[in-house]
């Protein structure tokens, strides 16, 4: 795997130099998680019948730009005219919003459906991709994450993919509550149109 030349419309590496590139961006943790998502996403695509390349690029590239200053990011939000309400917001939005322009520019990768999954793994979106929903929950069920409702999180997802997404979702908004944290609005956006039953 570690020699494998992507479609050449997708990436312009070889996965060793990809790899390398994301190494080179990320400390040792981080650049782990990353090798693990990917692996998690290759397995969710081959069970819900998605295309397996994309999904392993979105997982080994989606947070390339995690650890890059705050400064940059909110040059890049100002000099892009990405929506200003992101400056009210940090790195747990900015990687993933953000972070696909990064991707793009600097790792040439200019495929739409592997920039809109990183665009959307930290946020999600009301309307989500087969790619979308598997890097969202690919990084959130990798097996390096330990928290409480971890392992029945990798049940619900392995058994319905969709049904691992609303769990994703209840969980985060769950867990910003509890903690009084601000919320980036197209956050809502997503557990409204995933979450609510139809019953009123």
């Amino acid at each position: 795997m570690s020699e494998f030349v992507y479609q050449a419309d997708l990436v312009p590496y070889t996965r060793a130099e990809l790899v390398e590139k994301v190494a080179a961006n990320l400390s040792t943790s981080r650049f782990e998680h990353c090798l693990r998502v990917e692996q998690t996403a290759i397995e969710l695509a081959r069970q819900n019948g998605a295309d397996v390349e994309r999904a392993a690029i979105a997982g080994l590239v989606h947070d390339y730009a995690k650890q890059l200053p705050d400064e940059t990011f909110i040059a890049a939000i100002q000099a892009n005219h990405f929506d200003p309400d992101l400056l009210n917001y940090g790195n747990a939005i900015w990687h993933g919003v953000v972070g696909a322009y990064f991707i793009e520019r600097d790792l040439g990768i200019h495929d739409d459906i592997i920039l809109n999954a990183i665009r959307r793994h930290t946020i999600g979106a009301p309307e989500m991709t087969l790619i979308d929903q598997i890097l969202f929950v690919a990084d959130f069920i990798e097996p390096g994450r330990d928290f409480p409702g971890i392992e029945q999180a990798r049940q619900t997802a392995k058994a319905d993919l969709a049904a691992g997404v609303r769990y994703e979702i209840l969980n985060t908004l769950s867990f910003l509550i509890k903690g009084q944290k601000k919320i980036y609005p197209k956050t809502i956006d997503t557990y409204n149109a995933w979450v609510p039953t139809q019953e009123q």
